[in-house]
Parts: structure tokens; C-alpha cells; sequence
């Protein structure tokens, strides 16, 4: 049924319809010019008629008022056969009966399809972190049998996204060339995340039944009041750790530079907003529940444990960097004794194919970089994980040949801080951080996992630089709210930054189910 809205919106005239009407007015102008000059085939009503003899000679000429009735009426036929001709057209163009062709859509134009796979690969990489943060939660709950098939579906996303991510990734560095592959690969990565949402997607109803979030009363009830619990019991265990959060960080200001403590700035305050948060949410389904309303305590809920699963991001963050500062500081002494050995070798021309000008750079180059770490260890406060980075990057031999298992320990911490630092920072800010940084993330875990510590490091540490480059550009959504914690559930994702309903949280699920708790 057409709305009424539509039906009243005034229409503009389409060529075809101009050129119909142009027709009718021709056909009626001439039916009027001959009504017009009918007369003229007539004399006077005076003048006596004659009446011409069968036998009679014709006249050489003919009067005007014998030509008159012919070429009306040929005028006429011109216009039927015109005006036959465009209702023709026009029906062929806007035929929708069986056996006719239909107009193909337009093809998308390469950016078009550039935007649209950057949206997707978004969209998917949201979905898939919502996913964890609650299943991390039905996993306390229910043995492992039964969160088997949200596991498997979980996996199953990531391992679509992790490929959809790495065909971005050569896309964006011109591979493949050719134009049609190019638009074939961008094909691919869209979906890909469409696959990697429809299995999340498949699987949303079930654990929500699981969970006895869509069920009535005493289900429901049970099943929001255990969730419940659990999400209070992190969250007092959170706040405890906040706490001594603040003092490690206070220790590891004093005790380092402001670099090596850059990373967890601020973390420790985002971690009190989102348990600020968290607490009016969880208080607020606790009172849904005990006034029977279940799909708001299921709503409220979600939005509180995803503030919990971030501040305990936040938190851990300042606890993983203290301890890999730690362990950096102990293996500083060792690494450079590894490289010194490292260097000796590469001097001695030993699994390298170098040229004796290049070996001679590259030792200037190495010492020059170990005797400025030296001098840091007995020159005050320094970053002992910059200067592992520093020392392995100087003692890296060429063609990827072996070093000392020192050197290696000392690359791995450095590029696990890295691509750690980065993931906590995309994790509590993903309503802001765009597809690029979280390509580059995906291109760094590969690499890890891979064994290239170098590349992986280099890709986390991008990958930070421009997810803090998206987050200081995003601003400050919806500030005429002032509810507690607003914007850094939505900066956190917490709440769907998309949704006109700023109360919107999102949820286990692909992009057709993420966001079935609204109000």
C-alpha cells in the first residue's frame, strides 16, 4: 500500500510523459483548426448551390476548400501514427511482464566498492569482539559442551575476518594489478564478512536461549539473575584491582620515562569510567528484574558487562606493561651480550653474503647503537623495552638468518608488547578506530603468529599510531547526555555509536542480530 507521504509528494515530469503530452496537444490544435475551417467547404446559406453535371468538363483548378478535408485528415493520421509511436516506446521502457529483459544495475565505481568493503570489514571486526567479550561471560556459567557450538561459531568469524583482512591487505599494497581482480578481491573481502556475520548471526537466538535472556518470568529471571551475579562478582574484582592499578602506574612513572609509560596513559581513569558505567547498568537490570520487566534487565545487562569486559582491558593493560618492563629491564644486560656475539660473527663474514663495504656500515651502525644503549643503563631512567627493540634491530642478521636465543626472546617480548598494546587500545576504543588501523592489526597478528617478529612489531606499533590518530578525531559523541559514562561506552563500542538510540548496546551476533536488545 503506497503511503500517503508518497502519494502526495509531487511528481516531475519524465521525457516520455512530455512527449505524450506534447502529442495531445498537436492532435487537439489540429481537431480544432478543422472545426475551425470547416466552414469554408461551404457557401452561404444565400448563395445557391450548383450542382455540377455528370457531363460537364472539370475545371482546370481546385479551390482551396477541396484541399482542406484532405489534409486534415492526412495531419491527423501523422499525429495518431506520432503519438502511437511514443505509448509504444513508452510501454516497452517500463514493461515488467515475463520474457522481458530488465536494465542491469550500474556497476559500482572502484571506490565505491573500496567504501563499502572498509564497512564491512568494520562491521565484522565489531561484531566479532562483541561476540567475545560475551561469551567470555556464558562461559562462567555453563560447562563447555554447551558454549561449544558459540566457540566454534566464534572461530569460524575469526577465521573469515582474519582472511578478509589479509585480501585487504595486499589490496591496498596494488596486488593484484589488474583492474577486474582488483574488483574481485574487493568481492572477497565483503564476503567473506557477510559470511563471518551470518555465523554469528545463526548462532545469536541459541545462546540467548542459553542464557534465558529471551525467555518469560521465572526462566527469565533465573537466567538474568545468575548473569547478574556474575557480572557483579568481575566487577568488584575489578575495582579492587583499579586501585592498585593507580599505585603500579604511579611506581612505573618514577621509575621510567614518560615513553615507556605512554601506552597506559589514561587507562587507568577510562577503567573508572567504564565501572562507573557499569554500575549504574547493572544496578538498573537488577531493579528491571525484580519489577518482572526482563527485556530491559536483559538490555541493561549487556551494556554492563561490556563496560566490565573493557575495564578489565584497562586494567590488565597497566598489569601486562609493568610486567614486561620488568622482564625487558632483566634481558637488556643478556641482549646486548648476544649481540656483541652476533656482531663478531657478521664481522668474521660467517652465513652472510655481504660485501666487506656493507658488513663495515653495518658494524659502525650496530656499535653505534649498543654503546647508546650502554650508556642509557647507567645514565638514569630509561625504556628497557625501546632498547631491546633497539638492540635486536642493530644485531638482526641479513637473509634472515638465525641468531642467539637471547636475541630472539628479546625480539618476541618487544613485538608481543606491541601488537598487546595495540589490541587493548583498538579493543576500548573501536566505536572511533577505522578499518586501517585494524588491518594493520590483523597484519600484525598474522606476522606474530607467523614468526616475523620485526614486521609484526613495525605493523602493531602503525596500527596504535593511527588508532590514536581516529580516536583524537572523533570528538565527543551525544554530549547534550549527560547519563554516567555515555561516551565512553560509546567510544568503547559498548553502545552502538550508530543507533539513533544512544541506549542501544550491542550484543553476541552478526549485523542482522548485534543489536536485538534495543529498546
Amino acid at each position: 500500500m503506497t503511503s500517503s507521504l508518497i502519494r502526495a509528494r509531487p511528481r516531475r515530469a519524465s521525457p516520455a510523459h512530455i512527449r505524450a503530452r506534447v502529442a495531445h496537444a498537436v492532435l487537439g490544435a489540429l481537431v480544432g483548426a478543422g472545426w475551425l475551417v470547416l466552414p469554408l467547404m461551404t457557401v452561404a446559406a444565400h448563395d445557391p448551390v450548383p450542382v455540377a453535371s455528370a457531363s460537364a468538363p472539370q475545371e482546370d483548378g481546385t479551390s482551396a476548400a477541396d484541399l482542406v478535408l484532405p489534409l486534415i485528415a492526412g495531419l491527423a493520421a501523422v499525429s495518431l501514427a506520432g503519438y502511437g509511436y511514443l505509448r509504444r516506446t513508452r510501454r516497452a521502457r517500463t514493461r515488467t511482464t515475463p520474457g522481458t529483459v530488465p536494465a542491469h544495475p550500474p556497476v559500482p565505481t572502484p571506490a565505491d566498492s573500496e567504501r563499502q568493503a572498509r564497512a564491512a570489514l568494520r562491521l565484522a571486526d565489531d561484531c566479532v569482539r562483541t561476540s567475545a567479550e560475551e561469551l567470555s561471560f556464558v562461559r562462567e556459567l555453563f560447562p563447555e559442551k554447551q558454549t561449544e557450538p558459540f566457540t566454534h561459531a566464534l572461530r569460524a568469524a575469526e577465521t573469515e575476518l582474519s582472511a578478509a583482512f589479509a585480501i585487504w591487505r595486499r589490496y591496498e599494497e596494488g596486488v593484484p594489478e589488474e583492474a577486474s581482480a582488483r574488483r574481485q578481491a574487493l568481492v572477497g573481502v565483503i564476503g567473506r564478512c557477510a559470511e563471518a556475520g551470518r555465523r554469528l548471526d545463526a548462532e545469536a537466538e541459541a545462546l540467548d536461549r542459553l542464557r534465558g535472556l529471551g525467555e518469560e518470568q521465572e526462566d527469565g529471571e533465573r537466567g538474568v539473575g545468575a548473569a547478574l551475579v556474575v557480572a557483579e562478582e568481575r566487577f568488584r574484582e575489578l575495582a579492587a584491582r583499579a586501585v592498585t592499578a593507580q599505585g603500579t602506574l604511579t611506581a612505573l612513572r618514577e621509575r621510567y620515562p614518560p615513553s615507556a609509560v605512554g601506552p597506559v596513559t589514561g587507562y587507568v581513569e577510562q577503567a573508572k569510567d567504564r565501572l562507573v558505567f557499569a554500575t549504574a547498568r547493572l544496578n538498573e537490570a537488577r531493579q528491571a528484574v525484580d519489577a518482572g520487566e526482563l527485556r530491559r534487565a536483559a538490555r541493561q545487562l549487556r551494556a554492563g558487562e561490556g563496560a566490565v569486559v573493557q575495564a578489565g582491558v584497562l586494567v590488565g593493560g597497566v598489569e601486562r606493561l609493568a610486567a614486561r618492563l620488568r622482564e625487558a629491564a632483566g634481558l637488556v644486560p643478556a641482549a646486548l651480550t648476544g649481540a656483541e656475539a652476533e656482531l663478531a660473527a657478521v664481522r668474521n663474514g660467517t652465513g652472510t653474503s655481504l660485501t666487506t663495504g656493507e658488513l663495515h656500515a653495518r658494524s659502525a651502525y650496530a656499535d653505534t647503537v649498543l654503546a647508546a644503549v650502554r650508556e642509557e643503563l647507567t645514565g638514569g631512567p630509561y625504556d628497557p623495552l625501546d632498547a631491546l627493540r633497539r638492540i635486536t634491530r642493530a644485531a638482526e642478521r641479513p637473509a634472515g638468518a638465525a641468531r642467539g636465543g637471547v636475541l630472539d626472546t628479546a625480539a618476541l617480548l618487544v613485538a608481543r608488547s606491541s601488537v598487546a598494546g595495540a589490541e587493548e587500545f583498538v579493543a576500548v576504543h573501536r566505536g572511533a578506530v577505522g578499518t586501517e588501523a585494524r588491518a594493520l592489526l590483523a597484519e600484525a597478528v598474522r606476522e606474530l603468529g607467523a614468526g616475523d617478529t620485526a614486521r609484526a612489531d613495525a605493523a602493531a606499533r602503525e596500527a596504535r599510531e593511527r588508532a590514536e590518530r581516529d580516536v583524537r578525531s572523533y570528538g565527543t559523541p551525544h554530549t547534550e547526555t549527560h547519563a554516567a559514562g555515555l561516551t565512553s561506552a560509546l567510544l568503547g563500542g559498548i553502545l552502538l555509536p550508530e543507533a539513533p538510540d544512544p541506549d542501544q548496546p550491542a550484543a553476541f551476533g552478526g549485523p542482522r542480530t548485534r543489536a536485538r536488545h534495543a529498546a
